[in-house]
């Protein structure tokens, strides 16, 4: 569909000329985000500041069936922001305040336009403590993070997005405003809208206000970066950690390649590697009373000498753990500057991390690619960089995508599922079937159908409909 000028005029008297853009550069630099190289570019560029404004474009839109997308700080991973279907494109930068930090009830009322970074720091000012930190924390957004229900390197102690939305302020597609819940820590009223928006993909509606539950800030921490003679039983030593009653604030797996490659695309990060060691864990645990900590970290290490390791490393000053954490974060960029790659995010329980590791070193001998693997292992979260390399392009077209199904039927029988924390966008919908039967997609489906009947918000995602 064309947005006339007609359509134009009227989103200039909603949120002024000065706000609109509908130049080729400004349109190109929001259809993408860090999902390969892909470009879809809107065909204008809308910046609203206040929820009434959002009301009034979605009325339009609704009215006239023009497809919007919300775009936030794109740096997704799975093609959420795109404009597939062109139409509005709906940046959220403009929502960019902390509205209030409650002391008292340990909350924070924000707008999705704020940087996950500014908000933790901002909230640990007053001796709190948000925990999710993506590997982009410093340049994501939180209106982002809610509609992937971002992880990072600390679920696995504190948990995901998820576990701290208490209450949200939507727009939905006909331009309705509601809030979703309470601020409260227990709702048992209703259906869970709150939770059904979170993940959503920007699918559903748009989040223009935030309330978040915080928890008190912890003070002390210990990390250790443990070399491993072989990768599964890296993998293998995750479980192992837990069954031994230690709960890890941050579990880390990066393959020998991962930081190899990470060392030569970041400055100032040298980690000495013998040639023999095929992977590492990163691990951190915290708390306020250090020898408690220490403790831990001697139990750790007491179940780490069941298997072929090299000598720990143990950071000893903060400069050090920063190193540690810059080395881990910096992985996905690293292995993008180096070649064209497809990234999946596969999730299973994390005691069959061992066997979807090797199931992925199977299918790329088979269908000649070559992977690096990293993540959240503590949550079983395995991030698998499919990088093309010298492969051909038609090889690079056909074999992959078999390669794909073969990994993600495999997560699937392993009791695991397809995204553990960059959703399904653009580029995982297709392989939606291979993780939920017809009945269960209808279900969704018909959700999807409720909020948006005429299927104008971010239409292409998640779902073929």
């Amino acid at each position: 569909m064309q947005i006339i000028s007609e359509y134009l005029n009227k989103l200039e008297q909603i949120v002024g000329s000065k706000n609109i853009f509908t130049d080729e550069e400004t349109r190109r630099n929001y259809g993408h985000d860090e999902t390969e190289d892909y470009n879809f570019p809107p065909q204008v560029v809308v910046k609203p500041a206040t929820v009434e404004e959002v009301s009034s474009i979605m009325k339009l839109a609704n009215k006239h069936q023009i497809p919007v997308t919300p775009i936030g700080a794109r740096t997704g991973l799975s093609g959420g922001a795109l404009s597939i279907h062109r139409g509005i494109g709906l940046s959220m930068e403009r929502f960019n305040k902390i509205l209030t930090i409650d002391e008292q009830n340990l909350q924070v009322l924000v707008e999705p336009g704020v940087i996950t970074q500014v908000l933790r720091e901002a909230v640990a000012e007053k001796g709190l403590f948000y925990p999710v930190d993506p590997s982009s924390m410093g340049s994501c957004w939180i209106g982002g993070n809610i509609a992937e229900n971002s992880g990072g390197a600390r679920a696995v102690k504190y948990g995901v997005t998820k576990d701290y939305v208490l209450n949200l302020e939507v727009v939905l597609p006909n331009g309705e405003i509601i809030w979703t819940g309470a601020n409260t820590l227990k709702n048992s009223t209703g259906y869970n809208l709150t939770q059904l928006m979170v993940g959503s993909e920007g699918t559903l509606g748009v989040i223009t206000k935030i309330v978040l539950k915080l928890i008190p800030k912890v003070s002390h921490n210990v990390l250790m970066l443990v070399p491993f003679y072989k990768s599964e039983q890296a993998c293998e030593a995750v479980s192992a950690i837990f069954r031994a009653g230690i709960v890890p604030s941050a579990l880390e797996f990066m393959e020998r390649d991962a930081i190899d490659w990470t060392m030569k695309y970041v400055d100032g990060v040298s980690v000495p590697i013998k040639e023999t060691i095929e992977a590492h864990l990163l691990i951190e645990v915290d708390g306020n009373y250090p020898e408690v900590l220490f403790q831990e970290a001697e139990k750790v290490a007491e179940v780490l000498e069941k298997f072929e390791i090299d000598e720990v490393l143990f950071a000893d000053s903060e400069e050090q753990k920063n190193a540690l954490w810059k080395l881990r974060r910096a992985v996905g960029e690293a292995v993008k500057s180096n070649s064209v790659y497809k990234e999946e995010d596969t999730v299973v329980p994390r005691y069959e991390l061992p066997t979807l590791l090797k199931g992925v070193k199977e299918a790329g001998k088979k269908y000649g690619f070559h992977t690096i693997c990293y993540g959240h292992a503590g949550d079983g979260n395995l991030h698998i960089n499919i990088v093309k390399g010298n492969m051909t392009d038609e090889n690079w077209k056909t074999e992959v995508p078999k390669g794909i199904v073969e990994i993600f039927e495999l997560t699937v029988k392993l009791k695991g599922t397809l995204s553990g924390e960059h959703g399904i966008g653009y580029v995982q919908k297709d392989y939606m079937s291979i993780a939920f039967t017809q009945m269960e997609l209808d279900l969704m489906k018909g959700i999807k159908k409720v909020f948006d009947p005429n299927h104008i918000m971010n239409p292409g995602k998640i779902l073929n409909m």
